[in-house]
């Protein structure tokens, strides 16, 4: 309620402000350059390193190497979403929309053991972009809180009571 009468007095949402922060242009920027190292890695260095991997080692890196790039691909959405937000082609409401189709907590990545197995350039990569997910989703958090939980006023026990109760007295 206080919210729709702030913006209706023309006061600035935080969020909005978040989405055009240099907190924000930075996150942006080391997301999508981490996009880019990431596509480039796993399509020269990383095809080799993967050939030199024992069965185990090829297995688990044909599983996180697809965690890893769904992972980042779920974090340049909510990204570019933002960006448009910042770039004034949609609003923050019609961004929280459509970032319902995005999966922040999506493809977490295997056990430490497994990650272990793994060339150090794709352990790297990995870590990189878990730490990238953790401070979108903090991001995140701050620009689209949780609506408040509503609490109903009163035992709703204590009303079927009462009901029953006026139920059988009004019969007396």
């Amino acid at each position: 309620m206080y919210d729709k009468r702030s913006m209706e007095a023309g006061a600035v949402s935080f969020s909005e402000r978040l989405a055009s922060s240099q907190v924000f242009a930075t996150l942006f920027r080391e997301g999508m350059a981490l996009v880019e190292e990431t596509a480039s890695y796993l399509d020269g260095p990383g095809r080799m390193d993967s050939k030199r991997l024992e069965r185990a080692g090829a297995l688990v890196y044909a599983t996180e190497s697809m965690r890893l790039t769904t992972r980042l691909m779920q974090l340049a959405s909510w990204l570019l979403l933002h960006r448009a937000v910042k770039e004034g082609e949609m609003t923050l409401a019609q961004a929280s929309k459509e970032k319902a189709k995005v999966r922040l907590a999506s493809c977490e990545p295997g056990d430490a053991k497994s990650i272990a197995l793994l060339p150090e350039k794709l352990q790297e990569l990995i870590s990189r972009s878990v730490k990238l997910q953790g401070e979108v989703r903090r991001l995140d958090a701050t620009m689209h809180p949780a609506p408040p939980i509503a609490v109903s006023a009163g035992n709703p026990v204590e009303r079927q009571l009462g009901l029953l109760k006026a139920a059988f007295e009004s019969e007396a």
